[in-house]
């Protein structure tokens, strides 16, 4: 059971500026709201606790469980949809103080390969139809309810 608390917490919830400049919706999960970054040489999905004012996963106290099983389940269907041969998991927070979580899948012959992705240049933006198939693809395999599509998106 959530805590009064945090039930206060999550209806002051909102996307931080510049998470919503740089995603596109995918949906919502139990926790968390699920993005999507349009970079063409690595699918890049962000997942987002919808609870005011964390920065930390340990912030969570009992949802950060929750929030390992969406990132396991998200994960799961990165990998199956991208069939990568790494996924890079990381709730850096650095420049965007809000907790959130990158789920990144890359390739041996991606750019940046071995390097990580974070700190490198700007990732190159794909072709907007393609984006569209990618977050249709990973709303659909998640299951996720038609009137939680994320398909309307800015990039």
């Amino acid at each position: 059971m959530t805590p009064a608390s945090q039930l206060v917490t999550a209806a002051a919830w909102s996307l931080h500026p510049q998470l919503a400049k740089d995603t596109a919706p995918v949906g919502e999960l139990a926790l968390s709201r699920l993005l999507a970054i349009n970079a063409a040489d690595y699918p890049w999905l962000v997942l987002v606790p919808r609870r005011a004012e964390l920065s930390e996963i340990a912030d969570l106290g009992n949802d950060a469980l929750l929030l390992m099983r969406e990132i396991a389940l998200v994960s799961r269907v990165l990998k199956e949809v991208t069939q990568c041969d790494k996924l890079n998991i990381a709730a850096i927070g650095n420049v965007v103080p809000q907790l959130h979580v990158h789920i990144v899948a890359r390739r041996k012959t991606d750019p940046l390969w071995p390097k990580p992705v974070w700190g490198a240049a700007p990732p190159r933006a794909g072709e907007r139809e393609a984006f569209a198939r990618f977050i249709a693809s990973i709303h659909g395999k998640l299951g996720l309810a038609e009137e939680n599509n994320g398909a309307s998106f800015n990039q």
